[in-house]
């Protein structure tokens, strides 16, 4: 079984206004409301490519309960725990001539949640299930709770995918996560310099190898991805097309992955899957449709180093 961990999730208020002025009033042209969260993402990809998985996090409030009512509407299977204060938060994504983002603090989570959450997980993840680590963390929690996870996951013999940045990432290696997805800025951040090509996303990959993770994929954008292994390095390019929505992209890559490797235990289908996933997102309004992905599955030519 594969769960998702979100434990600062949202309700997206997605607004589309032509020429946005400040200091007026602005009327929209499109609106929607969509949940958020980078676990979340991953969770709908899954559903959409007919793989399931279980998404865990932390609820609050009417704007909780809002989104366990849109994930069991679109059949994602949830076990996510009400904290007893706060609301889950909502995020503004105001697309005019320039993309703006407020996104919401979230509630505060408590000692005692945090308990009941490990617990939670403890009793539902086995040997060779999946946890997927990835997004921000709401208030009162520190980057400590992912290691508290990583020491779970060991114990019951459980793969760990982190797709986490910065500080964090740095963190979670040396409890050698099966896979780490950082995109070239992130990966660049870490170690204080830019990358611009695949040969230099190689280069920092393998250190990132060197420092504990089992696999290390790594996002080009429109280059493509890079996807360091035991047995290899592959290289992967992205399909052409008209980039609408980067919001998901790089959550479809890790559905990609994960669907492609669990379902051929192997690595090269693994990423022509990712790369097929996050370009059927960002070449769409929400997430990818399981039609799109098919569709860019045989275009993309995937080479082993």
């Amino acid at each position: 079984m594969i769960y998702t961990v979100t434990l600062n999730p949202s309700l997206d208020y997605v607004v589309g206004v032509k020429n946005f002025r400040e200091g007026t009033v602005n009327r929209t042209e499109k609106e929607a409301v969509t949940v958020g969260g980078k676990g979340i993402n991953v969770s709908l990809m899954l559903h959409n490519l007919g793989s399931g998985s279980t998404a865990l996090g932390f609820l609050a409030g009417f704007t909780g309960e809002e989104i366990r009512r849109s994930l069991q509407e679109q059949g994602i299977t949830e076990a996510f725990l009400f904290t007893k204060n706060g609301l889950s938060r909502i995020n503004v994504k105001l697309k005019s001539e320039k993309e703006t983002e407020i996104n919401g603090k979230g509630p505060v989570i408590e000692k005692e949640d945090t308990e009941r959450f490990l617990d939670r997980l403890e009793k539902l993840i086995g040997r060779d299930d999946v946890i997927v680590l990835s997004g921000s963390l709401p208030r009162g929690l520190s980057a400590s709770v992912y290691l508290d996870i990583m020491q779970l996951a060991k114990r019951k013999n459980a793969k760990i995918l982190a797709d986490v940045s910065g500080e964090t990432l740095e963190a979670v290696l040396p409890y050698h996560p099966f896979l780490v997805k950082p995109n070239h800025h992130e990966l660049g951040a870490l170690f204080g310099c830019e990358i611009h090509s695949k040969e230099e996303a190689v280069f920092y990959g393998k250190r990132l190898r060197e420092k504990g993770a089992v696999n290390v994929m790594v996002s080009l954008a429109a280059k493509g991805a890079v996807l360091l292994t035991e047995d290899g390095v592959y290289f992967a390019e992205a399909p052409k097309g008209e980039v609408m929505n980067s919001v998901g992209a790089g959550d479809s890559s890790v559905a990609g992955f994960l669907y492609g490797f669990t379902k051929y235990r192997d690595f090269e289908k693994a990423l022509a899957f990712a790369v097929a996933c996050g370009s059927a997102t960002a070449f769409s309004e929400g997430i990818g449709t399981s039609e799109k992905v098919y569709a860019f599955l045989p275009h993309i030519c995937v080479s082993k180093k």
